[in-house]
């Protein structure tokens, strides 16, 4: 977690069949790196902490690269960061938040992420948050999205919390024109007496969009996950939110859907389950070898990540 460098962003980029473009990493609240590429330029904000991000018209199979670290206790980390995407553009954009607390005060990082795709803009957006260290302080991620869709673009977003995170409390607003498709994948793991929740509202305004929500989360210990989402469609859209949460021990999870079909030809639909690791499927894998607490994980492994 304390260094960064070009070759391991490259190998990172190579991971998903794509070349690095341009990085931008911060470091306790402060840039610590910034290269440009001939197509992508990142440009920081005048009046408060962040970057705007210009990805330049057709531009094919390139990264850029956004991690944020946190190692220090006490830090309170706020950025805004604007991505601007040309037609016809395909890119692959890697975020995500580290936090390495042992102290007694508490860390957060808070960004606010903005996406504008121009007409037939692509975009895969992956996000990993991960917390640790035995200090007793907090470790708290709190991002919010705010996406604009033109015509026929795509944005995919992947955001992955495996444990460690003391609370986080995800939002996203969309607004889709015509023909844009939006899919989220988020998944989700918390522990202890940690808390997450997750906050999605997109609106469907063009004819023929679409949007795919699919949570899937893992609630352990005495943790508590709230599941939101609103779906709007004022066009003939189609949305689809899936919600599938496993609870162990004593924790909790609330899932509260809504769908409201403004136009008589919108279809959205909400799907939720929530309940414990079947039995068969414990025996299955501990008749292999495995004891309980590592049939556990194995399943719970293939259930978030598989």
């Amino acid at each position: 977690m304390n260094r960064i460098d070009k070759s391991l962003l490259e190998k990172i980029s190579a991971l998903h069949n794509i070349s690095l473009g341009a990085v931008n990493i911060r470091k306790n609240g402060e840039v610590v790196k910034r290269e440009n590429s001939a197509e992508i330029e990142i440009v920081p904000k005048k009046n408060k902490s962040g970057i705007d991000v210009f990805i330049k018209p057709n531009l094919k199979n390139k990264a850029v690269h956004i991690p944020v670290i946190i190692t220090e206790g006490g830090i309170d980390d706020l950025v805004f960061n604007d991505f601007f995407v040309g037609e016809n553009a395909f890119v692959t954009i890697v975020a995500g938040c580290g936090i390495h607390n042992t102290s007694s005060d508490t860390s957060r990082h808070n960004g606010i992420h903005s996406f504008h795709l121009e007409k037939g803009a692509h975009v895969r957006y992956i996000e990993r948050h991960i917390g640790e260290g035995n200090g007793k302080g907090g470790k708290i991620l709190n991002p919010t999205t705010k996406i604009f869709q033109k015509e026929n673009s795509t944005l995919e977003i992947e955001t992955l919390q495996l444990g460690g995170v003391t609370s986080s409390a995800r939002k996203t607003v969309a607004t889709l024109g015509k023909g844009a498709f939006l899919r989220i994948q988020e998944n989700i793991l918390t522990e202890n007496d940690n808390t997450a929740t997750t906050d999605f509202k997109v609106t469907l305004n063009g004819e023929n969009s679409k949007v795919e929500v699919v949570s899937r989360s893992v609630a352990k210990g005495k943790s508590v996950q709230k599941f939101q989402s609103n779906l709007v469609g004022k066009a003939s859209c189609f949305g689809r939110v899936e919600c599938d949460g496993i609870l162990l021990d004593e924790a909790r999870i609330v899932s509260v859907p809504m769908i409201d079909a403004v136009s008589k030809d919108a279809s959205l639909t909400h799907e939720a389950s929530i309940g414990k690791i079947a039995g068969d499927e414990l025996v299955k894998l501990m008749t292999l070898g495995l004891n309980e607490k590592e049939a556990e994980d194995v399943i719970i492994k293939g259930f978030l990540l598989g």
